[in-house]
């Protein structure tokens, strides 16, 4: 990697000053490697369905609304990884994500995303809160991988609210590289699109 130059530099330090420093953060790459991440997977045929269901884009905060690896040092502060990044911004990565799991667990008949044309028989809105990585203590290792998302389910046929659930997930990783984090970001997602395809399954029975 080339050396970070001496303006971002201190920067970094001035951002990071009291929590450690994050070896990933605070060396700089004029080239960002992709990530892209797992759906959630059945270890049977897919369950059979009836419905057809759309996944709308995600809605984030500022911070999340883009294709960096966040990394939080602190509650109010946002960094990215210099040398990672999605393969699309983190809301279409896991509205992506939500549709295939959903494909591959099964429970309806037709799964898509808005503006596919689809007359759909209920959607799923989703609120993405937390996409990031924190210190677990008070130094900058282990880390902890942090995904949670509101979900609300809507019949199409009355627009009526069926239900609205939390789902969250946070897995510990030993180390800042980048390897380690997108692995740990992989773990905490799968968790939360499994839980959340279960439970809308089970709210259209």
């Amino acid at each position: 990697m080339k050396p970070i130059r001496p303006a971002l530099l201190a920067l970094a330090l001035s951002l990071l000053s009291g929590c450690g420093a994050f070896t990933a953060v605070s060396e700089a790459s004029a080239a960002r490697d992709a990530y892209t991440l797992s759906p959630a997977t059945a270890a049977s045929a897919p369950a059979t369905g009836s419905g057809h269901l759309v996944v709308e884009l995600p809605s984030s905060a500022g911070a999340l609304a883009n294709d960096r690896i966040l990394i939080k040092p602190v509650a109010f502060q946002a960094q990215y990884l210099p040398d990672a990044q999605w393969s699309e911004p983190a809301p279409a990565l896991v509205q992506t994500l939500l549709v295939t799991s959903f494909q591959n667990l099964g429970g309806f008949r037709l799964v898509g995303r808005t503006g596919a044309g689809l007359m759909p028989d209920y959607t799923l809105m989703t609120e993405l809160q937390e996409f990031h990585a924190e210190p677990a203590g008070a130094e900058a290792e282990p880390l902890d991988i942090r995904v949670s998302a509101m979900m609300t389910l809507i019949r199409e046929s009355d627009r009526r609210i069926i239900a609205t659930r939390r789902f969250a997930a946070t897995t510990r990783v030993q180390t800042d590289d980048t390897t380690d984090v997108v692995r740990g970001f992989d773990s905490a997602l799968r968790q939360v699109l499994g839980e959340a395809v279960v439970w809308t399954r089970a709210q259209t029975r």
